[in-house]
């Protein structure tokens, strides 16, 4: 069974976009994954197909309506009632690489598209709705996050990537950054691909690699860092031990 996206957006015209080209394009041809965008607009009942309004209180911007929101979720959940409906928001929980790879493993994802000031609250209390962070930044609404999603689980599905190792060393599979790489030319302006990884010491090149992967997680992410140790120093019973570095 291929992993189904689904996509409920004020903009199907984005879909798939730049997932029908490269390794997600190939792999949309050649039917291991599929993309079904829904024009949210659809379920709206007036002539002017109005999906949003003022909010309440008063304030910015508009607002996407609670029974339109209802209406398209209702309508994903026919069609696919099997699949997670993940939201994209600011206001959700930071999505990561154990969540991303839980979602490739599975029959696929219904991803629901702010735009905006974002959701009428009241949609997350009435339908099951997993509220999505692609980080701490601002877009102007939820279908590049979608974009990123999908991009980030169709690539671990079997067959996709050419190598099936190809993302098990990469940054955050293991908590920590990625070490950094090298390729030919040996010396480039004056700078010169690290000794080690020349020698053809396999130990010695995966010791140099963990150190570097531990260095620059430290120095660049403290906050992976710090949950990195936390997992590193607890034991088998959950219990933490005595940090003695």
């Amino acid at each position: 069974m291929s992993f189904a996206a689904q996509i409920l957006t004020l903009y199907p015209e984005m879909f798939p976009g730049p997932l029908g080209v490269s390794l997600a394009g190939r792999a949309l041809a050649e039917g291991k994954w599929s993309c079904d965008p829904i024009q949210m607009r659809s379920f709206a009942t007036d002539k002017h197909r109005t999906v949003d309004d003022t909010p309440a209180g008063g304030g910015a911007g508009m607002v996407l309506k609670p029974d339109i929101l209802a209406r398209g979720v209702d309508h994903a959940l026919e069609q696919r009632p099997d699949l997670p409906i993940l939201a994209m928001t600011p206001r959700g929980k930071p999505i990561t690489q154990a969540r991303i790879r839980a979602l490739a493993n599975g029959p696929g994802v219904t991803l629901l598209c702010g735009r905006f000031e974002g959701f009428d609250e009241r949609i997350f209390e009435a339908r099951p709705i997993e509220q999505i962070s692609m980080g701490d930044i601002i877009l102007s609404g939820g279908e590049m996050g979608a974009l990123m999603l999908l991009d980030a689980c169709i690539r671990l599905l079997p067959g996709v990537m050419g190598a099936a190792s190809s993302g098990i060393e990469e940054s955050f599979e293991t908590g920590l950054l990625e070490y950094p790489h090298y390729t030919r030319p040996v010396e480039w302006e004056g700078r010169r691909i690290p000794e080690v990884l020349r020698s053809g010491d396999h130990a010695k090149i995966a010791a140099w690699r963990k150190q570097q992967a531990e260095t620059d997680t430290r120095l660049r992410r403290p906050d992976l860092w710090e949950r990195h140790i936390g997992v590193r120093d607890q034991s088998p019973s959950g219990a933490q031990r005595e940090n003695k570095d």
